[in-house]
């Protein structure tokens, strides 16, 4: 069948065709379309479904499904990957059961994960797993399929590493069905020399890990999903990813004929195919988003291949932000030496605009509340809807790190002056990553005042299902996993829930809570306006 997809559709299709059984992983952009497919339909394809509360959680409950004999997908945003690392790197170690893929979607210049421009790819070398990179919606569905290959293959996981322009992409893409099934019962039987990561045996598995990469990188010298170019020129280019398309828009802009290597898999690296590609080239540039791990790899190759090569990359590049075809068509003007003349209109001089919060939405009531009753207090941001009151008009935020901070570092500086502090974070947050803080702060006895937003859903990334609403990814209605019985399981004495439109009950608990000498929380209770608006048009 042919269709226009996004990229992340191509993923689910791929999935499906492949035989997926098991899929686990929180939303987050650019990742998040891959849950919300599958859970519409999990069940008539006979899978299992789920967010988890976090990455790490939802890695781990992939790795037990793997163990069990099935064929797994789990998807996370780029800091996700960092949320899961305790369990990604022995992973490796064990190698799985049944097939793995990871999907990790990175986010150059920073469009929705405004914290940290990250290269997730460093994770192969750190875990010692192999990346296959797509360019296109077509390539994410092949190399989907790739990755189910290589991890049935070998045992070991597969990283899938997309960008936001590959996952949000669209273009025809070629794929197969499904045939709909009864969800599959696995299997665990028991191997502790397999499953478990304990000395000496831990050094053995690394050895066996070691030796199976090597396999993977025999794979990936003959594997089709690297291209090479079969153009005559002593310049050349080497792209990975997005990179690639926009070296062949760039070349055609340019009117130049040059070989282009495109290298798919980027971890273990090929170094045959890139060896034969370098050999008799005088000059080389590498078109890579982020970080120049390729650049690096192919400079130590030169020096045993060809010690003339002159080797362009972030030196010509930007080392930030998203690449285009535009700032390859520069780069490749300073090498050739071609003049590259930019024919595109000037910028519309337009007013900068900044996101805002939506119609209706609670937090109208919240922000202007806590500013006037505690301006002086420190404001602790997280990750979530709540960001937003970083910008204007609200201006709050003091500290924004990362799921679940907010509360960790309000800890910190109480611990360390005399001034309040109030740490804000959304319900699936708190869910995610802010109780082990919570947990924390009241072992240690701080008194930060901690407000949690509950709009009643995971609203930034798309409406994703939490423990908070009753409901899974699959449909099914479980019971509600409340946020006060939470704070009261974890020793928190002072929990006040309330309708944040009530704007006195709300300053009236801030004036109480905020010269405490114990951890406070208040749970501003109220349903999300879009959400509420969608259920109302059903």
């Amino acid at each position: 069948m042919k269709k226009i997809l996004l990229g992340n559709e191509a993923i689910v299709k791929a999935a499906l065709a492949a035989g997926v059984q098991f899929v686990s992983g929180y939303p987050g952009c650019p990742s998040a379309e891959i849950g919300d497919i599958i859970g519409k339909v999990a069940k008539e394809n006979g899978i299992y479904a789920e967010w988890s509360t976090n990455e790490k959680t939802g890695l781990e409950a992939g790795i037990g499904a793997s163990f069990s004999g099935l064929k797994v997908l789990v998807n996370m945003k780029s800091f996700g990957i960092n949320v899961c690392s305790d369990s990604l790197f022995p992973l490796a170690y064990t190698g799985t059961k049944g097939a793995m893929v990871i999907f990790v979607g990175d986010d150059p210049g920073c469009h929705s994960s405004a914290q940290s421009e990250q290269d997730s790819r460093g994770y192969a070398y750190l875990g010692k797993i192999p990346v296959l990179e797509p360019s296109d919606p077509q390539e994410c569905y092949d190399f989907t399929m790739l990755g189910f290959e290589i991890s049935e293959k070998f045992n070991v996981p597969v990283i899938l590493r997309a960008t936001t322009r590959v996952a949000h992409q669209r273009s025809p893409v070629n794929f197969g069905e499904r045939k709909p099934g009864i969800r599959p019962i696995g299997e665990f039987i028991k191997n502790p020399r397999q499953f478990s990561t304990m000395p000496p045996r831990t050094m053995e598995m690394k050895n066996e890990l070691l030796e199976k990469l090597e396999k993977v990188r025999q794979f990936a010298e003959k594997s089709k999903a690297n291209k090479v170019s079969k153009r005559k020129n002593k310049t050349g280019i080497i792209a990975s990813g997005i990179s690639y398309l926009h070296v062949l828009e760039a070349l055609e802009t340019m009117g130049l004929d040059l070989p282009v290597l495109k290298l798919s898999f980027f971890y273990p690296f090929p170094k045959k195919i890139v060896a034969n590609f370098i050999k008799d080239k005088k000059s080389i540039l590498v078109a890579e988003e982020l970080d120049p791990y390729l650049e690096k790899e192919i400079t130590a190759l030169a020096k045993d291949t060809n010690l003339k090569l002159n080797i362009f990359g972030k030196n010509v590049l930007p080392g930030t932000g998203e690449l285009n075809s535009e700032k390859i068509c520069v780069a490749l003007s300073k090498i050739t030496g071609k003049k590259f003349v930019n024919n595109k209109s000037p910028a519309l001089n337009l007013p900068k605009r900044s996101a805002r919060l939506c119609d209706g939405c609670p937090y109208w009531y919240i922000f202007p509340v806590l500013k006037r009753v505690a301006p002086d207090a420190i404001f602790g941001g997280d990750i979530g809807c709540n960001m937003i009151a970083g910008l204007p008009p609200h201006n709050m935020h003091d500290t924004l790190f990362s799921m679940g901070a907010s509360l960790g570092i309000s800890h910190g500086i109480k611990k360390s002056t005399n001034q309040k502090v109030i740490s804000m974070m959304g319900d699936g947050t708190f869910f995610h990553s802010g109780i082990p803080a919570l947990v924390n702060a009241v072992y240690n006895r701080s008194n930060p005042l901690v407000v949690v937003l509950d709009n009643r859903i995971t609203a930034m990334t798309g409406h994703q299902v939490n423990p908070g609403m009753g409901k899974t990814l699959m449909g099914d209605i479980v019971e509600e996993v409340k946020i006060e019985d939470i704070a009261k399981a974890c020793g928190v004495k002072n929990i006040k829930v309330l309708d944040p439109i009530n704007a006195q009950d709300f300053e009236m608990a801030i004036k109480e809570f905020l010269v405490k000498d114990e951890v406070s929380i208040i749970i501003c209770k109220r349903i999300c306006a879009l959400l509420a608006r969608r259920q109302k048009n059903g």
